[in-house]
């Protein structure tokens, strides 16, 4: 038996409430499930990891788990991540691919990442590659679709005032023109040199995206991109689009697999990858498609997880931005680094992350063990 041989696994499912009302074209935020992972090595060397859901589905990731993934770690090497995390999908292939499996993956993935990188007394964003110190940061808590245009506008004017170099609208109003009227008075508000980047969340037809995205160029509303317009399995909807669209069009969060993210850059149907840890399965195939987005010419803005995707944007040279959405802050007690409009990865081992454990405890609604012998 190794040092470094995985002797128990604990499971636990914390629920958090969004810390603001989130709503969009098509669903609203209504809580943030969180399955979370703790490996504990032979030698006492722990690694704690967790994916997410916006309000269903947490439960059948703890029973994947539960059932299926965690006793396999036991015995297990677990600076062996790749081989791991290539057996557990295969262990899982009648259900994959797909956000449930992929979930209960990173879940398992970040551990063994995070166990791996206190074991060495590295911080993520150097083990996984180290490729820049500071990334530019956006926020996107605000801009939500339920907010009228004056407060836009004022959320806009704050978060450029605050330090951010942009901030993410939602898009999809019920007409164009309510689309246009909004973006352009944010726009006026916050000059030239603020980006914009907007958000569909896969509302739209292709019909539709066109005449929208269109409607946005003509408006000179110099967007940084537009995101999610179709939805995600029409990738041909999407290399239509981005043919004949003035800004980039932007994906990755709805895709659980890299192969999927090699569709679209081959067929061009995307220009930005914004590719989410959790719903890819884990570090481990992030760095895989950031890579190959690398290899497109293609630049990673990833979605959501702040906490993970400030290092892991750090580690590859086409990391291009950080979308700043707080949501761990109850039960963490390390808060984003931001200096001069950049999110500064931390140098501490491990994810980096400062868990409230007390807190994680008051808030966890399920968990289980499994240990050897």
């Amino acid at each position: 038996m190794s040092a470094s041989s995985i002797e128990r696994v604990e499971l636990l499912q914390v629920d958090l409430a969004p810390l603001v009302p989130r709503s969009d074209a098509i669903q609203s935020f209504v809580k943030q499930e969180t399955p979370m992972v703790r490996v504990t090595c032979a030698d006492g060397v722990q690694g704690l990891g967790y994916a997410y859901t916006i309000g269903t589905g947490g439960s059948s990731v703890m029973a994947l788990l539960r059932d299926h993934l965690a006793p396999r770690l036991l015995g297990r090497d677990a600076l062996e991540v790749e081989r791991l995390w290539k057996e557990l999908f295969f262990h899982t292939h009648a259900t994959a691919v797909g956000a449930i499996t992929s979930l209960a993956l990173a879940a398992v993935d970040t551990a063994l990442w995070d166990a791996r990188c206190r074991r060495h007394g590295m911080p993520l964003w150097k083990a996984a590659g180290g490729a820049q110190p500071r990334v530019p940061v956006y926020t996107t808590e605000g801009g939500w679709l339920h907010h009228p245009a004056q407060q836009l506008v004022d959320e806009s004017l704050a978060a450029k005032a605050a330090g951010f170099r942009g901030a993410k609208l939602k898009v999809g109003r019920p007409t164009i023109v309510e689309d246009v009227a909004r973006l352009t008075a944010v726009r006026r508000a916050v000059g030239d040199e603020f980006e914009l980047m907007v958000d569909a969340n896969q509302a739209f037809t292709v019909a539709e995206a066109r005449r929208r995205a269109h409607a946005y160029a003509y408006a000179d509303l110099a967007l940084a991109w537009l995101e999610e317009p179709l939805p995600a399995e029409d990738i041909a909807g999407h290399a239509e689009l981005a043919a004949v669209a003035t800004m980039p069009v932007a994906v990755g969060e709805s895709l659980y697999h890299p192969s999927h993210f090699r569709e679209y850059l081959e067929r061009r149907a995307c220009s930005i990858v914004q590719v989410d840890c959790a719903r890819v399965g884990g570090i481990t195939p992030w760095l895989k498609v950031a890579h190959l987005a690398e290899a497109f010419n293609a630049a990673v803005c990833p979605h959501f997880l702040m906490e993970l995707h400030v290092s892991l944007a750090a580690a590859v040279p086409n990391g291009a931005w950080v979308e700043y959405i707080p949501q761990l802050d109850p039960i963490a007690a390390s808060r984003l680094s931001i200096r001069d409009g950049c999110a500064v990865p931390p140098e501490s081992p491990g994810l980096g992350i400062d868990w409230d454990h007390d807190a994680v405890q008051r808030a966890c609604i399920a968990r289980h063990e499994v240990a050897r012998g």
